[in-house]
């Protein structure tokens, strides 16, 4: 076996794991094409905190400075879209818009904001709002309500709500320009631009002659071309707990083979807070304006890791129920949830998950 190794990555919810290596057995997802052997031997991986979480890249390249030179390619295209995308950053192009809300004019946005917002508003559409990109004034709110663990005050809620929803942006084609119709509207990218970068990442890498490459932000995980000697990326999720509802015995690792594709998980593991009672996760629902209630998770695979991240946000939104028809719509994408009622755990999947756990390479 060659170019065997583990990255750990933290997502909002699940520890993921990565290996890649050519012994079996291992699972296929039924979304990643068959991968083309990767002519590039050297391996090479750094890491960087950018986007406020760590970013891992790997890469086989030709020589060592090629790899290199890569990595720091896609390093740089990292930073330079946090200074596009970020809602911390006050000085961002997305919050330098947002802070002038309304706009009495339609305003010119870059190629890369065009981009993922025209993606946001497609996938606001296709989730009937349970993905949304103004859901900045809540996302604010929520997070003070975190820091001070009490609920929003009503009326500070009713107001923020106010600002959230289809009709508070209005996108410009022609002019690739944006409308901000409400006062006090704030836009927030957390669901999707994480995604986006990485995408962009594995098309730098690739303009630099990488064929086999891996772009971790933290669990956003994208891949292209399957590793040296392998069949493709092993990607670790967690596994399902043990004692749930339909566990019929221990749960082993399961392990997912992915070429060309991503996966991301979104969920309150790392980040939730507890109010009265009751256990919220970060991610804020934009039709009530909290924190989705937990415990639970939902891993997506997609074909691309924009799609991927803002599915899963959506997904934990929409919960186990309502999520898999929006899955069901996204051509090459499969989702696994996890969550807990009743004091017990349960688990489901969609059609096109894979059906049996691999265990890893001794």
């Amino acid at each position: 076996m060659t170019g065997f190794y583990r990255v750990w990555a933290i997502n909002a919810a699940l520890l993921v794991g990565l290996m890649a290596g050519s012994s079996p057995p291992f699972v296929a997802t039924g979304v990643a094409t068959q991968p083309e052997p990767a002519s590039q031997s050297e391996r090479m991986s750094q890491k960087q905190r950018l986007m406020g979480v760590p970013w891992t890249i790997v890469v086989y390249a030709e020589t060592v400075a090629a790899g290199q030179a890569a990595i720091s390619a896609g390093f740089a295209e990292v930073a330079r879209l946090e200074r596009i995308l970020s809602d911390y950053d006050p000085e961002s192009e997305l919050s330098r818009l947002s802070a002038l809300a309304p706009t009495a004019d339609p305003q010119p946005v870059s190629a890369d904001l065009w981009q993922v917002l025209e993606r946001a508003v497609d996938f606001r559409d296709a989730t009937d709002g349970a993905f949304d990109p103004t859901v900045g004034p809540l996302t604010s709110l929520w997070r003070q309500a975190r820091r001070t663990g009490r609920l929003p005050l009503p009326g500070k809620l009713a107001t923020a709500r106010e600002a959230v929803g289809p009709e508070s942006l209005r996108l410009v084609p022609d002019a690739q320009a944006v409308r901000l119709t409400r006062p006090g509207m704030r836009l927030d990218l957390g669901g999707i631009g994480m995604g986006y970068a990485v995408d962009r990442v594995i098309e730098v890498l690739g303009r630099h002659g990488i064929v086999a490459a891996m772009v971790d932000a933290s669990g956003d995980i994208a891949v292209s071309a399957a590793p040296p000697g392998s069949t493709g990326w092993k990607i670790m999720v967690a596994p399902l707990p043990a004692g749930g509802a339909r566990d019929t015995g221990p749960v082993p690792d399961e392990y997912l083979l992915l070429s060309h594709a991503a996966v991301t998980t979104s969920g309150d593991a790392f980040q939730a807070v507890e109010i009265d009672g009751r256990r919220y996760s970060h991610i804020v629902d934009p039709r009530t304006g909290l924190g989705v209630t937990g415990p639970a998770a939902v891993t997506v695979v997609a074909r691309d890791c924009t799609t991927a991240d803002a599915l899963a946000t959506a997904a934990s939104v929409l919960g186990p129920e309502q999520a898999p028809t929006v899955i069901a719509c996204s051509p090459g994408c499969a989702a696994r949830f996890i969550w807990m009622e009743n004091g017990q755990f349960h688990h489901s999947q969609t059609t096109g998950w894979p059906s049996q756990a691999a265990q890893p390479p001794r």
